[in-house]
Parts: C-alpha cells; structure tokens; sequence
C-alpha cells in the first residue's frame, strides 16, 4: 500500500471515529501539507467515501445517523462552548422544553448552576442529569424510549409537549441545508420537536457547524422559525443572509 493510501486510509478511520474531518488538523497530524490533504479528501469524495464541507469532509449521511454513542465524540468541544452560550441565554426561574441531541445535552450540563428552571424534556439523559438538582422541577415526556438514545419519540410525547406554554426551547437538528431547513432522520422525532417549537416563546437552535455538511430525509421547520441560532461557526455563506432575513441572531462561539 502506497503512502498516499495509507493516509486516506487513516483519514477515513478519524471520519467514521469522530463523524468529520478537518483540512488543517489532518496536515498537522500526518505532516504534510494541506494541498495534499484537500486532493486526499477530493479524492475520497470521488469515490463517495466522504462528503466535502467547509473546511474538510464529514461521512456521507445516507437515511442513517451514527450511533448516539459516536456522536457525544464529535464536536466535542464545540459542543461544549455551544451549551455554555445557550445556556447564558436563560434566565432563572424560566420554563424550558429540551429535546433529544447530544448538543442539547450539553446545554443541559450548561445549566446545572441556573436556580427555578422548570425543565420539561423528552430525553432521558437530560431528565436523569437534572433530577438530581433540587434546584429545578423536571417534567419527562411519555410515550416510546428509543433504546438507541433514550429520546422519547411518537404521538404521545408530541401530544404531551402540546400541553405547554414554555418560555424557551432547546432544540437540535441533524442537518441544516442553504435553503434554510432544519432537518432530520427520524419522522417520529421530528414530530416532537414541531410541537416543541409550536409550545415555545423563544426557540433557540443549537447545531455545530459540521451539520451544514450532511443531509437527513426528514424537515422539521424553517430557519425563520428560529428565533436564536447558537453554533461555534456558520460555514456556509449562504445561510447566514437567511437568518439574516428571516430575524434569527446568530451567536458564534469560534
């Protein structure tokens, strides 16, 4: 095996690890330049083992999401900063609806050290890491676990969220395209979070900039339904004149 693919190899062994990667960060790590790098990344994209994003390339998305797991490594730090910066969005003692993602939860992690949130969500992980808090009252969706992820899914969670006025909503989505759709793979999922967008004063999106890369099947709404959109950095120059347009802020927390 050559030099050349022996890296893309290895460069294909990072994306299916961490979900993408990234131009820069591949030179460094394998010492060469990042011309080099592009023409691997080109080239795997050829071949529809990857899929080209601002900055490097993701997998390609097909009808399948990684595995939740798999997903808690990618963006990890950006994921991390995103929930801080959510989280300072929300004031105590306001209501919030938090809905599946490993972006909402670290949103949720962002707000343990907020006092008299009323917290409803239909995310087991988010509700099994703010229960403990005395400080806030949780409130858990009913209806089908997911064993993939513990997220609450179907008729009955959209049905409970509709029973709710809430001050803000913590939402994510797999993919974000340049028309300006929210999207996702799951049609059960996305039912849910349309009703918690319809329940909600204030929806807040959180989504790392690796979403603008991928594709899902299913819309869950429009970026002019979003009222603040939190990411680490909009790559695509297209999208930001939507939200431009359509009145969302847009906070940058690269």
């Amino acid at each position: 095996m050559s030099d050349t693919q022996t890296r893309q190899q290895a460069i294909l062994e990072l994306a299916r690890l961490e979900g993408r990667v990234l131009v820069d960060a591949l030179a460094e790590r394998f010492a060469v330049s990042v011309q080099t790098i592009r023409k691997d990344l080109n080239q795997l994209c050829d071949q529809r083992l990857l899929k080209r994003m601002h900055g490097g390339a993701v997998l390609p998305s097909g009808i399948e999401n990684l595995e939740y797991e798999a997903r808690r490594n990618i963006a990890a730090a950006e994921k991390q900063a995103i929930g801080k910066a959510a989280a300072a969005l929300i004031p105590n003692d306001a209501s919030v609806f938090i809905n599946i993602g490993t972006t909402t939860e670290a949103v949720s992690q962002a707000l343990l050290d907020h006092t008299g949130l009323l917290v409803i969500t239909n995310n087991i992980n988010v509700a099994n890491r703010m229960r403990i808090y005395p400080q806030f009252e949780v409130v858990i969706a009913g209806g089908v676990v997911r064993g993939s992820d513990g997220g609450i899914v179907g008729e009955a969670a959209a049905g409970f969220f509709s029973q709710f006025k809430v001050d803000y909503a913590i939402i994510g989505a797999s993919a974000l395209d340049e028309e300006g759709a929210l999207l996702d793979f799951d049609y059960r999922e996305v039912k849910v979070a349309q009703a918690i967008i319809a329940n909600a004063r204030h929806i807040i999106l959180v989504a790392d900039a690796g979403k603008f890369g991928r594709t899902a099947p299913v819309r869950i709404a429009r970026i002019d339904q979003i009222h603040t959109f939190v990411t680490d950095r909009s790559p695509s120059p297209a999208f930001t004149p939507l939200c431009a347009a359509a009145g969302t802020i847009v906070v940058e927390t690269g």
